[in-house]
């Protein structure tokens, strides 16, 4: 079964980002569970785009506080998992620098003002550099060859 929107001129079969709050909020309340995939792929892809904030506004005085409680978990997990991502690369991007600097670990830390065992931080990804820092970590100077 496909939900059916009333008093819109926006269809379940209309793409996702063609969807008013109204219809986000009828899949959530009246939908099957297939009728909910189109949220819970836009949550994923999406986890702070406008989908995200209808869910996360629903949430606030859910009409069906059950639904509301599993797409706010989704939305948790999308947004976790997004911040994962975003840490992963962080990571990457400090290891690169370090590579391409040809300096130690410890040399490295010293030149960008830092310790080593905050850099070795930064690497294992418990704790995410400023934005500043990263920004002089990537602008290091380079070897002449």
């Amino acid at each position: 079964m496909v939900v059916a929107f009333r008093n819109l001129t926006t269809t379940w079969n209309d793409p996702i980002d063609l969807w008013p709050y109204e219809a986000v909020v009828t899949t959530m309340e009246r939908g099957l569970v297939s009728d909910w995939q189109p949220i819970l792929q836009d949550l994923r892809e999406r986890p702070f785009g406008r989908i995200a904030g209808y869910v996360a506004h629903y949430a606030q005085d859910p009409g069906d506080k059950a639904s509301a409680a599993f797409f706010l978990e989704a939305l948790h997990r999308a947004r976790a998992a997004q911040e994962q991502t975003e840490r992963d690369e962080v990571v990457r991007r400090i290891r690169h620098a370090i590579e391409v600097s040809g300096l130690s670990q410890a040399e490295f830390a010293k030149a960008m003002g830092t310790s080593g065992s905050r850099l070795s931080t930064y690497l294992s990804g418990q704790v995410t550099p400023s934005a500043s820092l990263l920004v002089r970590m990537e602008n290091a100077p380079r070897p002449e060859f």
